[in-house]
């Protein structure tokens, strides 16, 4: 049974840091490209962040560049998204995701085959 399981959103203050960790099992997490995409209501899903199977290459929206920092480690079949300098923008709930069997990273959600149910970011000005 495949699971991604998100952890450590929680609401914080503008200017802030956190860290979201999602655990995988269920499939062959370290052949898996892996990102991040959060969703607001009565907004469509968008892309955050994404990594190759290695951790080699990793992508980000122009809107997180330079504050989040996605990772990745193999043993612990984990995905982590660092995030720093937070906004209220920033609030939305984060989803990771997983495309099996992949050498590349994509922004496009429909490339992934198994997401988690989310982690509530709530940023507060």
């Amino acid at each position: 049974q495949v699971q991604l399981v998100e952890s450590g959103g929680e609401l914080v203050q503008a200017g802030a840091s956190l860290r979201l960790s999602c655990v995988a099992s269920g499939f062959t997490f370290g052949s898996s490209a892996m990102g991040w995409f959060r969703q607001t209501p009565g907004k469509e899903r968008e892309f955050v962040a994404a990594i190759t199977w290695s951790g080699g290459a990793t992508d980000y929206a122009d809107s997180v560049k330079g504050r989040f920092t996605i990772s990745r480690d193999n043993a612990k079949k984990t995905v982590h998204l660092q995030m720093t300098s937070l906004k209220p923008e920033d609030t939305a709930v984060y989803f990771c995701a997983a495309e099996t069997f992949s050498l590349r990273i994509t922004k496009r959600q429909d490339e992934y085959e198994y997401w988690g149910q989310g982690t509530q970011v709530t940023v507060s000005s």
